[in-house]
Parts: C-alpha cells; structure tokens; sequence
C-alpha cells in the first residue's frame, strides 16, 4: 500500500529522527507503527546512522502488528525484519537472523539481557507502550536499564503515558535519558514535585502533586516530548458512551451491602473473606458482575442483571458485531454459557485467526479481556460497538481498549461504547475514578502535545 502521511506522521517521524532520544505520545489511531517504521527506514537505510533495531512490544503487538504493518507499506520494502517470541530456541533463532529490525515480547526483556548469552549490541531500542516500564521495581526496566548506556537511540511510543498519575514519569524517563530531566533517583523525583497525600502512621500510601508541579515536570521534558491527540489530526467517528444501568433485587443488595460492611459473607455456607482494601473491591468487583469466587476458585453465582442487559444490547445493535470486553475469568464463563443458550456465535480473540475472523465482519461477538488485548491490536475492521460487561480501575487499559475501535480506519460513522453498570454499587466508583485519573492524563498530553502551525 502507498503511504501518504498526514501532515503530523511526517513532523513526528522528523522529530524522532532529530532527537536521539524521544517520548512520543500519540492518540489511539494515528499511526504510531508506521510513524516509527518510516524513521526506522531511514536511519539503517538511507543515512545508516542505526544497524540494529529492537522494537519491545505487547506480545500480541510484537507478533502481529508490528509485522504487518512492515508488510502493509510500500515505502518500508527492503527493511528487513524478525519476529523473537515463541520457545527459547524460537527466540535465539529469530535473534541470530540477519536483520535490521528484531521485535520482542515485553516479558522477555530480562531473558534477552541477563540469560539469552546473546550480545545486546542494538544501537537503536523502540519501546511499544513506554507505559510498561512504569514500574522501576519490575525486572524488565532493571534489565533495560542495565545496557541503556549502550543505546545510542531510544523512541518511547504511547499514548497514554501517565495512566495512574505524573508519579509513572519518573521510570519511563529514567529509561529513557537516565534521569536527566527528571532525576536518576525516584527518592529525588518524589520530594521535589509531591507531597504526603494518604497515610496511616509512618505508611505513605500515595503522593500528590506540589502546587505548579505538573507545569514544571512537563517544561522539565518538553524538550524530548511531542503528544498528538486524534482529535487534533483526524476526522474521527463520532464516539457515543452509554451506562447501561441494571438494579439488583433486594436479596442481591443484601448480600452486596453485607460484604461491603463487614468484608465478610457467607454464600451456601461458605465463608469467603476479603481481609483488605484490595481483596474488597476485587470481591465487590465481583458481585456487582454476577458472580463470586469462593475457597478452591469455586463460583457463586449472585445474579444474572448484567446477562440480561448484555443480551438486550447485542440483541439492540440489530445484527452489527459486538466487542465484549470482560475482567474475571467467571465473566467469560457466563457469557459463553449465556451466548451458547442463545446460539449466537462468538470467539474469544486470543489469536492470528481469531483477529481476522473478526476484522472480516465474520464474528456477531467476540471477547476481549483488556489486558491481553488492550494495546496495539487493530480490531476497527470488525465492528463499531464495544461492550464493558465488567470495568477496570485502569485508565490504560480502558483507553486502549476503547481505541481498539475508536480510531483511524473506523468505517463506522459512530463508535458506541457501552458500560453495564450495576447500580449503587463500587461500578460507579471505578467510573468515576476513571474520569478522574483522566484530567491528569488530558493535562499532560496537553502541555507536551505539538503545535504542528509553527513547524510549517
């Protein structure tokens, strides 16, 4: 296919060829693998400034998309190309292939480091999803970190780059210029833009920004940074978000409130206990979608609302495919049993086949959990309406996920995203915890996002 850039993918391309090191934010849809690609292409093969490419990837992202997108462009023939996952073997065969690009699963970082016994000797690293090396205690930002020096250029591709607060920065950024914008110590980074926000005696459970922290942390970057939101480049489908709300019965809320209150209920003479914060809302997370885990993984089923509702609204979309997104594994057992009764066909897109099934409108409904398929995957062909049978309290993995559709190539005039939410219960806390993690989120892509008028 002939690539014809937008205006932005060509000033994004050009920024990273200018900056050897770079955080490029751009929005769901615009293109980020191709942008990438075009630089990539440039640098081994027109300037031969880069001889070894590591594109670090989701493991779906890294299998698929990254390959498909080499093959899909006309302007990208001769950049050659491939693709580590799989077994060990698998993956020490790919790394010894004669290539410029080699692209790698996330998971296998450290093993690629610290026990392949393959040199690492890429001069160029793209990180697909800079927010996966949010963590600096994980093992594959300390790995990563390790031959960083090594590394003579870096891109950090995302789009959503501060999903649970401007705290996340601090990792991303140490990968990429090795603190120096934002410190090399998180110590360092924490006193000098927050303060205590909850605690309970000498525990700090969170920080919050200090009065004109968040305009200082994004100038500290601005300089390496460039954010683009869809909105600003594209003419997007119009994207409609309906709650639909279901109301449990009175036994149902009596069972709900006992658990809220007292952590403990007892279902068929079970006891199942949530003995902490976590484990509570993980619990209530539970109910409100139907079901319960119990001792041994057992289920209890609590109610049927969100079924009902969930068949009403396949049943509304009149024929029109149905992405279904899902949290607990309980939850995909119950839509399949309640699919199967209903004998409409589904598949759970877990693979290359499942993918292009749905993407050639073959599918009426197709499940998805969001964190296995909540980032890269191009799944706009197959269908225009998305389904959160059970939410998330991650803002990344809710973006991502809703720009599986809602994005660049959408045929679809308009993108419907439902949200079964049960009433009075913690599902409107996780919406509202959603929107508000999204003003920080909006803010930083804002400050750092690039004004394309006074680079023409």
């Amino acid at each position: 296919m002939k690539y014809s850039p937008h205006k932005y993918q060509e000033y994004a391309t050009d920024f990273i060829l200018e900056h050897p090191v770079s955080a490029v934010f751009i929005d769901l849809g615009l293109g980020k693998s191709v942008i990438t690609l075009t630089a990539i292409f440039d640098l081994c093969l027109d300037s031969f400034l880069v001889r070894k490419v590591l594109v670090i990837a989701p493991l779906r992202v890294a299998r698929d998309t990254w390959p498909a997108e080499i093959k899909k462009w006309d302007h990208l023939n001769g950049l050659s190309y491939s693709v580590a996952v799989g077994s060990e073997a698998e993956r020490k065969a790919a790394l010894m292939q004669r290539a410029s690009v080699y692209i790698i699963n996330r998971e296998n970082v450290q093993w690629l480091i610290e026990e392949s016994g393959l040199t690492f000797d890429y001069d160029m690293v793209v990180i697909d999803e800079l927010s996966s090396f949010k963590s600096y205690q994980a093992k594959r930002f300390r790995s990563l970190l390790k031959v960083r020096p090594f590394i003579k250029r870096i891109v950090g591709l995302t789009g959503t780059p501060s999903s649970n607060g401007l705290m996340d920065l601090w990792a991303e950024f140490r990968i990429l210029d090795l603190g120096k914008r934002l410190g090399r110590f998180i110590t360092h980074y924490r006193n000098a833009y927050f303060q205590q926000d909850k605690r309970n005696g000498q525990v700090v459970f969170s920080y919050k920004p200090l009065p004109g922290a968040e305009e200082k942390i994004y100038a500290a970057i601005s300089d390496i940074t460039i954010s683009m939101k869809a909105a600003d480049h594209l003419k997007m489908p119009e994207c409609f978000h309906n709650d639909a709300i279901v109301t449990l019965s009175p036994k149902e809320r009596k069972a709900y409130d006992a658990m809220r209150k007292d952590l403990v209920i007892s279902l068929k003479g079970e006891e199942i206990d949530a003995g902490n914060a976590a484990a509570l809302a993980n619990k209530l997370s539970q109910m409100a979608n139907g079901a319960v885990y119990g001792e041994d993984k057992r289920v209890f089923q609590i109610h049927d609302r969100k079924l009902d509702m969930l068949e009403d609204l396949i049943e509304g979309a009149n024929g029109k495919p149905v992405l279904v997104a899902y949290w607990f594994k309980h939850d995909l057992e119950r839509i399949s049993e309640r699919l199967h009764k209903l004998h409409i066909p589904f598949r759970f897109l877990d693979s290359s086949d499942s993918i292009r099934i749905w993407n050639n409108g073959e599918l009426p409904v197709a499940l998805i959990h969001p964190a296995s398929a909540g980032h890269g995957l191009n799944l706009q062909a197959g269908g225009s309406t998305l389904i959160w049978f059970g939410l998330t309290w991650s803002l990344e993995l809710y973006q991502q996920t809703n720009g599986r559709l809602w994005r660049q190539g959408q045929k679809s005039d308009t993108v419907v995203i439902h949200h079964i939410i049960a009433k009075d219960t913690i599902d409107e806390r996780i919406m509202f915890a959603l929107l508000k993690k999204d003003k920080t989120q909006t803010a930083l892509i804002d400050a750092v996002k690039a004004n394309l008028e006074v680079h023409t």
